[in-house]
């Protein structure tokens, strides 16, 4: 049987999260990125990000699986109560659970933080074709998302347009 880990991100952790992370970048429209990020350059992600909110990673038999994290959504005092969250797991290991446990990980941090509203955003095509699935909008509905806003043709990748879609989850 699998053991599952939840914990906080460490920098060292870099190297495998660019590593989940480049599949999405490079071989799917999920993120709108065109180049992957260096382990470098997560290791800044990680420590700017984790200065001020949390983030986590899944560890499934002592290996790094998927990860999440909270982020600022606006600079503006009046949304110190929302934040936008993102979420990867592992190509293989999809469809095993771990991104609901990194989910109410998260959930559980913000809420002692008091926050409130979480935004997430979603890259949505009306077909689903060889870059996108609807998997990332089924996820976040099953996990109690809403969808709050749909802009059309916002982002281009694979010379193809990509919707966004921003889904919002309250804490209350």
């Amino acid at each position: 049987m699998s053991e599952y880990m939840i914990r906080d991100v460490k920098p060292e952790d870099a190297a495998r999260l660019a590593q989940i992370y480049a599949y999405y970048v490079e071989e799917t429209a999920v993120s709108f990125e065109y180049e992957a990020p260096s382990a470098e350059e997560f290791r800044d992600r990680i420590r700017n990000i984790s200065k001020n909110y949390p983030y986590l990673v899944c560890e499934k038999d002592g290996v790094v699986v998927g990860y999440v994290y909270a982020s600022a959504y606006s600079v503006r005092a009046a949304y110190n109560w929302t934040v936008t969250t993102s979420i990867y797991v592992d190509r293989d290991c999809r469809r095993q659970g771990i991104g609901k446990r990194l989910y109410a990980a998260l959930e559980e941090r913000l809420r002692e933080r008091g926050i409130i509203n979480l935004l997430a955003g979603a890259a949505f095509s009306e077909t689903e074709d060889e870059y996108l699935t609807w998997d990332s909008y089924r996820f976040h509905l099953k996990e109690g998302y809403v969808k709050v806003a749909h802009m059309p043709g916002v982002g281009k990748k694979f010379d193809r347009w990509y919707d966004l879609l921003w889904m919002q989850k309250k804490l209350v």
